[in-house]
């Protein structure tokens, strides 16, 4: 494994004296994005394979983006939401128009989108199905991955995220992802809501069975109550589908979506739903300073306009066979199975290959990033402009490694 360069290695003991130590990141410090490529401070150029966790699906430094951010930004940045501002409503719109649901609530972070979708779950349970106040019941799954606030962390079942940080907030039964059954006995008459995500990234990229979400709109259905899905990683194209939920041809009654919805550029996050669920929130009872600014809505509205011109989601859809079938031809008895949908993939490496993380920086070496998650899994998400020229070279560098 080579060693980082001067400048990079400056910057990583700058970094380590005085950040916290919150993250284990690979050492590659990055000055420049153009975009599937990554330029580090030394002059070395990288394919990206990560693509933030797939907020830059429209590619680094999307230029149609970057100007419409500064544009907003010589006339208005913030006004909080004490006063309206117009990049609001239009946004809104096309948000809607776009999904199908009836009403969107900005925020910034994921985990801000997330800790809303609670709240409307929880309400609407009380407010709308009468469930008596305090025992409210959400469904989730294990080796879930929601955002690391207190109440979302308290439903993880990763020891990292959970440790010594509780008391946790209750009214979660936590059950196996993909179990329909389990789902179907955890059910019980102060259930308000099943809040899963469709595909879990963190854990993988691990594909529930067919029909798994298809089984949870039924019992959703069967049980007067909500299910809401986090998109917020495999939404916006990601799969080779506007939303992952598409793929199973359900409805959910509300989304979280973020990262892709800025293109890379700005914090924006969503929380979409219909009408019964989102007319639980009244004035003063939730909201943000920034959520919905001006800046953030200008952002939004052309990161969307891109996936929609470049026709970046059936490019994905496109792509994705190819990337997939790239993959599960790759020679190597090392590689336990591959997991794919559109262009997201989980390489899960045999027990006897070792952990994930030293492959990720042969890979680096090689001029292509990724990451490793939960030991033994090489996570692959490239932007969406990527070529099928440079997913072959990816592969092949893939393939060598795990040779």
């Amino acid at each position: 494994m080579a060693t980082p360069a001067a400048k990079s290695e400056a910057l990583i003991a700058q970094e380590n004296q005085f950040g916290a130590h919150n993250y284990h990141p690979l050492d590659v410090v990055c000055t420049k994005g153009e975009g599937v490529f990554l330029t580090d401070v030394d002059g070395k150029k990288y394919m990206d394979f990560l693509a933030a966790y797939s907020a830059v699906n429209q590619g680094h430094n999307h230029p149609k983006i970057g100007e419409a951010m500064i544009a907003q930004i010589k006339t208005l940045a913030l006004t909080s939401r004490a006063f309206r501002n117009d990049q609001f409503p239009p946004l809104l719109e096309k948000l809607c128009k776009l999904t199908g649901f009836d009403k969107a609530l900005l925020m910034n972070s994921g985990a801000e989108a997330v800790e809303t979708a609670l709240k409307a779950m929880r309400k609407w349970g009380y407010d709308k199905k009468g469930i008596e106040y305090g025992k409210a019941e959400i469904i989730v799954a294990d080796g879930n991955f929601h955002g690391r606030t207190i109440s979302i962390v308290g439903f993880s079942t990763d020891p990292d995220s959970t440790s010594k940080f509780g008391p946790f907030t209750p009214g979660f039964k936590i059950v196996p992802y993909g179990d329909i059954e389990a789902v179907k006995q955890a059910i019980t008459p102060n259930t308000c809501a099943i809040f899963m995500e469709p595909i879990q990234g963190e854990g993988g990229v691990v594909i529930p069975p067919e029909g798994f979400l298809r089984g949870l709109r039924e019992v959703a259905t069967k049980n007067n109550c909500l299910l809401v899905l986090d998109e917020i990683q495999s939404g916006l194209g990601r799969t080779g589908k506007w939303f992952a939920f598409e793929h199973e041809g359900i409805r959910p009654d509300g989304i979280t979506i973020g990262k892709a919805l800025s293109g890379g550029y700005y914090p924006v996050s969503a929380f979409l739903a219909s009408d019964e669920v989102m007319d639980v929130f009244t004035p003063g009872i939730h909201g943000s300073t920034y959520g919905g600014n001006p800046l953030a809505c200008a952002v939004a509205s052309a990161a969307l306009d891109v996936l929609v011109d470049e026709k970046l989601v059936e490019r994905t859809a496109e792509l994705g066979e190819y990337f997939a079938k790239r993959l599960k031809g790759m020679k190597s008895d090392k590689v336990e199975l591959v997991r794919v949908r559109g262009l997201w993939a989980g390489v899960q490496l045999k027990e006897s290959a070792g952990k994930a993380r030293p492959y990720c920086y042969q890979l680096k070496d090689r001029g292509m990033l990724c990451k490793d998650t939960h030991e033994q899994i090489i996570r692959l998400a490239p932007p969406l402009v990527i070529t099928k020229e440079q997913i072959d070279w990816a592969v092949d560098q893939l393939e060598a490694v795990l040779a």
